[in-house]
């Protein structure tokens, strides 16, 4: 029976390759983003490809959608074996004010909806199948190197780099692993290290080989 990889923030960079390189080791894949429309361009393209694929829309924003969106996809595909949140805020700043309310709504969505899909995947069935949970972090919130026009999410990230430690020591002792992929670059197509489907490797590595938790790519 094929295993299940759900996947937070389905898109056509980073997180269409990560779906890609696990359905390339026969895993179905469940795809979670905000617009209907597009989860419906991606469904088609991979079924095309050959992927067993399942979508629903869901907002980080509101934690209920996430919940409702895994809990289908648990109830037709059993308990899942993984689980990547690949979700961030990467509109520039601009001389958009950086208010507390801003921050709270970004911390939500790049952060504190992670640790949402965290709980409600990390069962005791969850731990039987030795699962993973996989978060794309963000270097440059472990570097001390910043990204100015992105500061929201340079301080997500860098909650998030800690929650995945935190969570890490967490849940291990159950059998679940929890690792983070730092990117530390601009993700390009063509790029000879940032190419989304390079990047994704990672993803897999952590998955199958579970040693390092924290990766700065």
């Amino acid at each position: 029976m094929k295993k299940t990889l759900i996947l937070i923030g389905a898109g056509a960079g980073l997180g269409n390759a990560v779906a890609r390189e696990f359905a390339e080791h026969d895993f179905r894949v469940a795809l979670v983003a905000r617009s209907k429309e597009h989860l419906d361009e991606y469904e088609a393209e991979l079924k095309a490809e050959g992927y067993e694929v399942m979508t629903r829309a869901a907002d980080a924003l509101y934690p209920e959608t996430l919940t409702k969106a895994i809990r289908e996809i648990s109830a037709e595909w059993g308990t899942a074996d993984a689980l990547v949140y690949n979700v961030g805020i990467t509109t520039p700043d601009g001389k958009q004010e950086i208010t507390s309310e801003l921050l709270m709504q970004r911390y939500q969505i790049d952060a504190a909806s992670a640790y949402h899909c965290t709980s409600l995947v990390a069962t005791d069935e969850f731990a039987k199948k030795k699962g993973a949970i996989l978060f794309t972090g963000g270097g440059f919130a472990k570097t001390f190197q910043p990204i100015l026009f992105l500061k929201p999410l340079c301080i997500d990230k860098a909650a998030l780099n800690a929650m995945n430690i935190v969570l890490h020591h967490e849940l291990e002792p159950k059998g679940i692993f929890v690792g983070s992929v730092l990117v530390s670059g601009v993700i390009a197509p063509g790029d000879e290290k940032y190419d989304p489907a390079l990047i994704a490797k990672e993803y897999w590595k952590m998955y199958t080989e579970r040693n390092a938790f924290e990766v700065v790519y």
